[in-house]
C-alpha cells in the first residue's frame, strides 16, 4: 500500500508560531495518514486487555481513551514511534529541538482522533 501524507490547506499562515507550523505541516498530516493504523492498534489494545467499549457510555469512553495514553507508557510510546518513524531527517532535527512539546501534541491529537472515531 502506497501511503502519502495528505495536504491540509489553510492551516498555516504567517502569524502561526514555529511549533504550530510544525504541528500543522508535519504532525497532523502524518497522524491523518496513519489514522486507520493507529485506531487498529488501539482496538487491538482493547481486545488484548478485554476492555469492552460497547458497555461504556460516551463520557467514560473519552476518559478511558485518555487514561490509556497516560497510564500505559508502552502504548503511548508505540504510538509516538508510529508517528516519528515517518519523519524525514530534517523533520526529525526539528522534532529533537522540542521533543517533549511535540510528544504532548502528538498524543493529544491521537487521543482526540480516537475519541472522535469511537463516538461516530
Amino acid at each position: 500500500m502506497n501511503k502519502e501524507r495528505p495536504i491540509i490547506i489553510d492551516i498555516v499562515n504567517e502569524n502561526t508560531l514555529d511549533i504550530e507550523k510544525f504541528q500543522n505541516a508535519c504532525l497532523r498530516p502524518i497522524i491523518k495518514m496513519q489514522h486507520e493504523f493507529i485506531f487498529g492498534l488501539f482496538q487491538g489494545y482493547l481486545s488484548k486487555r478485554k476492555i469492552d467499549f460497547n458497555t461504556i457510555n460516551s463520557s467514560k469512553r473519552r476518559a478511558r481513551v485518555k487514561s490509556i495514553f497516560v497510564k500505559d507508557l508502552n502504548f503511548k510510546y508505540l504510538i509516538l514511534g508510529v508517528i516519528i518513524g515517518h519523519f524525514s531527517t530534517d523533520e526529525f532535527q526539528i522534532y529533537q529541538n522540542n521533543a517533549s512539546e511535540y510528544n504532548k501534541r502528538i498524543v493529544q491529537i491521537c487521543i482526540q482522533r480516537i475519541q472522535d472515531t469511537f463516538l461516530k
